[in-house]
């Protein structure tokens, strides 16, 4: 196993392990224990590992598609799957509040409706 095969399965585990804590979280939003210290905890660590797994995949994209390198793109299937996962969640976890609070257009068509 290369080198690179490890890296993204070290990636796999650490969205595994995302997943794992927001269905956590969402089980204690349903349950209306949002304020429990157990679900306090979970996020302070579900954000802590989106960081970890937003860090890894911005590394992977560096190291794919440097440049300087003459080595030839052929991504197999998993990667291909962090990337597609990857690009959702950057989408999903995007501060839209910021862009729809502040854009002139958004307030125009807010304003038509």
């Amino acid at each position: 196993m290369s080198y690179f095969d490890k890296y993204v399965m070290l990636i796999i585990l650490v969205k595994v392990v995302f997943v794992i804590l927001a269905v956590s979280h969402l089980y204690f939003n349903i349950k209306g224990k949002t304020d429990s210290k157990t679900d306090k905890k979970i996020v302070f660590w579900k954000e802590r590992v989106e960081f970890v797994f937003i860090t890894l995949m911005s590394l992977m994209l560096i190291y794919l598609f440097n440049p300087r390198s003459n080595r030839n793109l052929e991504l197999d299937f998993e990667t291909k799957l962090l990337l597609y996962l990857f690009g959702f969640i950057l989408l999903i976890t995007a501060k839209w509040e910021i862009f729809f609070k502040e854009s002139p257009l958004f307030k125009k068509i807010q304003e038509a409706v």
